[in-house]
């Protein structure tokens, strides 16, 4: 058992930092009751993003507050620290960090200390030096982008309704999407399902009048669900008059016109960009060994190579595969993350107890996607399934991974309400700004663009 008072610091409230403190909750429940354990989670949002989930919640089927689950209620044997770690001091076993507190305080970054260190940061969008990019893209990792890019969409449908200018019409109704990887070919497949459907309320509006583009620069799209079902989801896509680019790159988006490298050029308001991720900046802030991708060099008992008491899983971690060939790694994804974080746990609560640590090892099964309400593709246990088999295998699985009952019941809620009742087709663009309206009543000086994000 635990002899001395062990400080377990968590950096991130991701997958791996909300299933690492759970698992630690459950499997070290004597020692924080007899206070022998103290676990701290940082973290720059009080909550855990479900991301799967996004497209969906994008779409209008879930509502955004169900696709984050909050770290106070989930973790309440854990202290949750919002903020941001600016670095990590591993041979003193310190971390400085700002809190929302820290710029009105004016005393600084502070520290915490700790015993036993676990790295779960995440990732964040890989960008690319393009012109126009940082001016007009939007991204597609948070909840706050994916209702923002909702949004957005129907925003531009009440442009192009209301114009008479068609260069301004065909801009705002061409919706241009970077990446061929889940988190591209879902939100497209969702975010044109939801405007096919919103068209119908637009007496000058027809399906057919917008233009939807992919852009991947491989040649293939989700290369999870193999060569056949990625083939199978372009020519979905191409049978919706979805334009899929493959081998093709963006150039360009400044000034609101999308250029690609095979010399199209689209006129548009709308970039979404979801080419990728790399590992947080905050890992380059460590004095703990790095891969040449900038990751975290990890044994397959989850421990940092080369340095004691130091712990890491998911996107931030290199962990070798011992089910493949020696030398390749797990892939950075939410099936490894999760999974990962359990025997993390456990194996963090074996190293307290003096117990042997236990190796991380796990197949992959498969994976399933969505490209819209009943359309999808999964490729499982060597299984292929298309069409609406797919879809509902996709449901099922992420129904069953989201944390707690209580989300589960509540998204199971909105979808079976979702199928028996009509879309919600309404645009609220004013929650970016929702002090305009009172400033301009107050005689302040509004916002360029008080009412929306375009």
């Amino acid at each position: 058992m635990v002899k001395e008072r062990a400080r377990i610091l968590i950096v991130g409230g991701g997958y791996v930092g909300m299933y690492t403190a759970l698992r630690l909750q459950r499997q070290l429940k004597p020692e924080l009751k007899r206070g022998e354990v103290e676990i701290t989670v940082v973290s720059p949002d009080p909550y855990m993003t479900y991301q799967p989930f996004l497209p969906e919640a994008a779409a209008g089927s879930i509502s955004p507050r169900h696709v984050v689950v909050p770290l106070r209620r989930v973790l309440h044997r854990c202290r949750i620290v919002i903020g941001e770690v600016r670095s990590v001091d591993h041979a003193k076993r310190t971390v400085t960090l700002t809190t929302l507190a820290t710029e009105e305080e004016g005393a600084g970054a502070e520290q915490i200390a700790y015993d036993e260190l676990v790295l779960a940061p995440g990732s964040v969008s890989r960008t690319l030096p393009i012109p126009g990019l940082a001016d007009y893209a939007i991204g597609f990792k948070t909840v706050e982008e994916a209702i923002g890019l909702r949004n957005h969409v129907i925003e531009q449908m009440d442009i192009a309704s209301s114009t008479r200018d068609p260069a301004i019409r065909d801009a705002a109704l061409t919706f241009v999407f970077v990446g061929g990887g889940y988190a591209g070919v879902e939100a497209l497949g969702e975010l044109e399902d939801m405007a096919r459907y919103t068209a119908r309320y637009y007496h000058n509006l027809k399906p057919e009048d917008m233009k939807w583009i992919l852009v991947e620069a491989s040649d293939r799209i989700l290369p999870e669900v193999g060569e056949e079902m990625g083939r199978y989801t372009v020519s979905q896509l191409r049978r919706r008059n979805i334009e899929v680019r493959l081998e093709t790159r963006l150039n360009s988006c400044a000034d609101r016109v999308a250029v690609l490298s095979d010399g199209a050029r689209f006129p548009t308001r709308t970039v979404v960009w979801t080419a990728g991720v790399k590992p947080h900046p905050v890992l380059a802030a460590t004095d703990l060994p790095l891969n040449e991708r900038g990751r975290l060099r990890c044994t397959p008992q989850l421990t940092v190579d080369g340095a004691s008491h130091a712990w890491a899983a998911g996107d931030a971690a290199a962990v070798p595969d011992v089910t493949a060939e020696p030398g390749k790694e797990t892939a950075p994804n939410a099936q490894h993350a999760v999974r990962q974080a359990k025997v993390l746990g456990d194996n963090l609560a074996h190293t307290l107890r003096g117990e042997p640590l236990e190796t991380y090892s796990h197949k992959y099964v498969g994976s399933v996607a969505s490209l819209g309400l009943h359309k999808g593709v999964a490729y499982v246990y060597g299984r292929k399934l298309r069409g609406y088999p797919a879809w509902f295998m996709h449901r099922v699985y992420h129904l069953s991974r989201v944390p707690t009952f209580n989300r589960k019941a509540r998204v199971l809620a909105e979808w079976t309400l979702a199928g028996l009742f009509k879309r919600e087709i309404v645009s609220l663009g004013s929650l970016e700004h929702p002090r305009a309206e009172f400033e301009l009543a107050a005689g302040g000086k509004p916002p360029t663009d008080p009412k929306g994000s375009s």
